[in-house]
């Protein structure tokens, strides 16, 4: 190779360096997406944010304190529940300082590291499922009935989860022992938000004042053309019947501290002015997530459950389920969920018993509450503290909360109509959720057996000290 050529060489290879220190640098400071400096992809729970690092890592050289921050950001509620066998100050605790050693259960990341997909188990686990014996390796002295049992079984289906054990301790089992299949009353909360405006503090009552508003009484403003079906969907809502008019969702701010615009295209922020806590909900999980680190709405082209193709450009805000000026809640509870996923289980639904149930309620045939709809188990009615003098029923449209592991959704939706026994059965059953609960439970569960029997043994300790 002579002196020209690797002059052109160099030439060329200074040139790339250039470009690529450029490009890298762009990346690094100007550009929003920065997955090129990722370490490897996401876990399913975090795969929508990828291009919003800051939303976890906020310090160019997060360290962990950092990143345990964000994860307390999110999810610091999930660990604030009744019944949490395994909160922080039990291993800030000086007597658990060598457990410490095996398992710094204080850092999130112990547990959930992203970016390891070889590592990563359910629910973004990356330890070793049997991760249980450095703290439990004298169980079966203290738990005569858990004698024999190996560890990578304490996670398994209806028997322990590290951060939310609320269905599964003992007390709760023993609780809703011998219970039905199905219970004798089985229908769901009312829901209750128009019945509590008056208590709810923030609701802008001197904007909307509760009154049902006429054909005429639509505030559109000059030169905008209000299509006649819109205009006819708007009146037979619940808020034209609440005061609610054209301008309370079209008149919006774009920005904190700016004048309130006209615009066409709504979009959650105005749902929040008087729904501010079912979007501070939906932006909790998988798909408003995106939406709270101010990222443009997920499209189920982006997600990683089968979807049906061709809706692989919509967006997933408010209006994704609550058509625009409908708002009819009864078609977002099924139809707002079937129109996109096209998974097993979703493709199910309408053979099932569930459907069959939500089918008489829609006909009149069944009691309010009575129906089963896709809303009804992942984005529940539950009792949720609004402040700190009031609750309501609210429809909980972050349907991470009772997702995954599915044992979350035992009290906020299954023991509304089925025993405790009969639920964990049913929820432990893979094949039994993929064809959506057509027929009976084929995995037994023996967590009911093993609280059964810690009572009867508490039972007759009590009976022997007496005796004595």
């Amino acid at each position: 190779m002579d002196k020209k050529q690797r002059r052109a060489l160099v030439g060329l290879w200074l040139v790339f360096t250039l470009a690529l220190v450029g490009w890298l640098s762009y990346s690094m400071f100007k550009s929003e997406d920065k997955t090129v400096f990722m370490p490897g992809p996401l876990t399913g729970g975090h795969h929508q944010i990828g291009v919003a690092c800051t939303a976890c890592h906020t310090d160019p050289l997060t360290s962990g304190e950092v990143i345990q921050q964000a994860c307390v950001n999110c999810h610091g509620e999930d660990r604030k529940k009744p019944v949490d066998s395994h909160p922080r100050a039990k291993f800030t605790d000086p007597r658990n300082a060598d457990t410490l050693e095996n398992i710094d259960a204080r850092q999130c990341i112990t547990c959930h590291t992203e970016h390891q997909p070889d590592m990563t188990g359910n629910n973004g686990l990356t330890q070793p499922v049997d991760f249980c014996v450095h703290c439990h390796r004298d169980i079966g002295d203290d738990r005569p009935s858990h004698q024999g049992m190996a560890f990578d079984t304490c996670n398994s289906a209806g028997c322990h989860n590290f951060h939310n054990n609320r269905a599964l301790y003992t007390d709760f089992l023993i609780k809703h022992l011998h219970e039905p299949d199905l219970l004798v009353s089985r229908t769901l909360p009312a829901r209750e938000f128009a019945d509590v405006l008056g208590e709810i503090v923030d609701y802008p009552a001197d904007r909307y004042p509760v009154t049902p508003l006429a054909d005429g009484d639509a505030d559109v403003p000059q030169g905008v053309q209000l299509a006649a079906a819109d205009h006819g969907d708007w009146l037979e809502t619940a808020h034209a019947n609440a005061g609610v008019n054209c301008s309370a969702c079209h008149l919006v701010a774009p920005a904190e501290n700016e004048k309130p615009e006209w615009t066409d295209t709504p979009d959650h922020r105005a749902c929040a002015q008087c729904h501010s806590l079912e979007v501070a909900r939906f932006q909790r999980g998988k798909h408003g997530m995106r939406l709270a680190v101010d990222l443009p709405p997920m499209t189920t082209g982006e997600a990683r459950l089968p979807m049906k193709p061709e809706t692989a450009h919509e967006q997933l805000g408010c209006n994704g389920c609550h058509s625009a000026h409908r708002f009819d809640t009864r078609a977002a509870a099924v139809e707002g969920c079937l129109g996109c996923h096209a998974d097993n289980h979703s493709l199910a639904y309408k053979d099932s018993p569930h459907y069959a149930l939500w089918q008489k309620e829609l006909n009149g045939e069944g009691e309010p509450g009575s129906g089963v709809s896709c809303a009804s188990c992942h984005m529940p009615r539950v009792n949720f503290d609004v402040n700190d003098w009031m609750s309501r029923i609210l429809v909980d449209h972050n349907q991470n909360a009772t997702l995954s592991p599915n044992e979350k959704m035992i009290r906020p939706a299954c023991l509304h109509c089925h025993g405790l026994g009969y639920t964990l059965d049913a929820l432990a059953d893979p094949a039994l959720i993929e064809n959506n609960f057509r027929g009976m439970p084929a995995v037994h569960v023996k967590s009911m057996a093993l609280a059964e029997a810690d009572l009867k043994r508490a039972e007759a300790e009590r009976a022997g000290s007496g005796a004595d």
